[in-house]
């Protein structure tokens, strides 16, 4: 079962795929600001809980998590990542 941040974190990934073009990809660390509320860099600790909605859409086929801008394995992936629509 997820949470509502955890659910709020999914909307946003997708929702902010939704506004770009299909191929475009999106950095975690815009969508954990888009959920963030106030000021300051609060942000920053919604970014493991941004990387984990990655993981669950990805293991639901809905995107693809890159690096190099090529698809990895979302539970091996270390450092930057990016996320975008499943190809």
């Amino acid at each position: 079962m997820t949470s509502d941040e955890d659910e709020r974190l999914e909307r946003a990934i997708l929702d902010l795929l939704g506004r770009r073009r299909p191929d475009a990809s999106v950095c975690p660390s815009e969508v954990a600001r888009s959920v963030h509320h106030g000021s300051g860099d609060g942000w920053r600790l919604l970014m493991e809980p941004t990387r984990a909605a990655a993981r669950r859409l990805s293991r639901a086929g809905l995107v693809e998590i890159t690096q190099g801008g090529e698809p990895v394995d979302p539970t091996t992936a270390r450092g930057p990542i990016r996320i975008r629509r499943t190809r």
